[in-house]
């Protein structure tokens, strides 16, 4: 039997794929919802042009992940703090009368042995129709938000995303998409990564992987170790190692046409603090570029600051300081081992993705209509 809904809570309409198409109203409002091990994220958008404009937002922390390396399941404390955070979403839906929405679940989820008992659970509380996504998924949208952000002499592109409970990677070769074709061909990927052979031009996924691990799961790792320098190389040295069958060079040497777009807390945290910005402001650190040494360089004040002194940094935040140092660490390990020495800093990600893709699908993207 089905679980009851609340009397509070209205009708949703059944969850769109993104594949699936129809007429969508003018001016009709979309939402996107994130749910990693450690946050619950949502944005609430209408197209505008070839883009989209954000209407309304939401984030927290709820840590849903929490003790599932050591159980494999969610624990009824972190499902209801999640729960707490889906009604503020689910009224944030209802207020402004959003009909398509795309609401996931993805690594804790995936993992958990009672992800299916929480689904229900989500469904009794709030009535949202949250889904579980694979893995591939996941890393589909998190390439195609990034479209945008491609350099024009990019020849190979590697997309990461760092998430809470694993890290999507994505190499592509772009060698054979004409420069204004890019964007799409990228866009285009949101169907799958194989793609078929139908005349248009081809970004061609030589490889991806996910790895699971990510800020919150690899910090339970090595949550033993006490020396904070030691920690932090112990968990850059073991994510570098789960990435041994996948990178496609490793002779040291920055190539020419090879781009890496970073996605996540960790990447933007770390491009706002060598900004010097006391406040964050994403128009500053979408899409700008950061060297390997200014990485490194943010990364040793960070351990210069030692625990204490990044719980109480305000660039840093309540909300990550606990996490900071495993992305950093991942960041470091990737930074280490592909053949480039500059990082291009993307503020989207999996709910830009989802909005992108619900958007492509009903055709109203100025200039771009379904995707094929």
């Amino acid at each position: 039997m089905a679980p009851r809904r609340p009397r509070s809570v209205g009708a949703f309409p059944k969850t769109v794929e993104p594949t699936q198409t129809r007429h969508a109203e003018k001016g009709e409002l979309y939402a996107a919802l994130d749910l990693g091990t450690n946050s619950c994220r949502m944005l609430i958008a209408r197209p505008k042009g070839d883009q989209f404009e954000v209407v309304d937002s939401f984030s927290k922390a709820v840590q849903l992940g929490q003790g599932l390396e050591a159980s494999g399941r969610l624990s009824r404390s972190s499902m209801a703090r999640t729960v707490q955070a889906l009604q503020i979403c689910r009224r944030k839906i209802e207020a402004h009368g959003v009909k398509r929405m795309r609401l996931v679940a993805t690594e804790a989820c995936r993992r958990a042995g009672n992800a299916r008992d929480f689904l229900r659970y989500v469904r009794r509380e709030t009535g949202l129709p949250l889904e579980i996504i694979p893995a591939e998924e996941e890393a589909r949208l998190a390439v195609i938000s990034c479209a945008s952000l491609v350099n024009p002499s990019t020849e190979q592109l590697l997309v990461v995303d760092i998430g809470g409970g694993s890290t999507e990677l994505v190499w592509m070769d772009l060698s054979q998409v004409p420069h204004p074709e890019r964007a799409r061909a990228i866009m285009r990927l949101g169907n799958g990564f194989n793609q078929p052979d139908d005349g248009l031009p081809q970004a061609r996924v030589v490889d991806w992987i996910s790895v699971p691990l990510g800020v919150a799961t690899l910090k339970d790792h090595f949550a033993d170790v006490e020396d904070d320098s030691a920690r932090f190389a112990l968990m850059s040295w073991y994510f570098e190692e789960k990435l041994c069958n996948f990178s496609p060079y490793n002779s040291g040497v920055a190539r020419e046409g090879f781009q890496i777009i970073g996605t996540s807390g960790t990447v933007t945290t770390v491009a706002a603090c060598h900004l010097g910005l006391k406040r964050y402001d994403r128009t500053r650190v979408d899409g700008m570029t950061m060297s390997s040494g200014q990485i490194d360089a943010v990364i040793r004040s960070f351990l210069t600051l030692g625990p204490e002194g990044r719980r109480t940094d305000p660039r840093i935040g309540r909300d990550r300081h606990t996490l900071i140092m495993s992305g950093a660490a991942i960041l470091q390990a990737l930074m280490r081992i592909w053949p480039t020495d500059r990082m291009s800093v993307a503020d989207r990600g999996l709910r830009e993705g989802l909005l992108y893709a619900q958007m492509a699908a009903d055709g109203v993207l100025k200039e771009m209509g379904p995707i094929r």
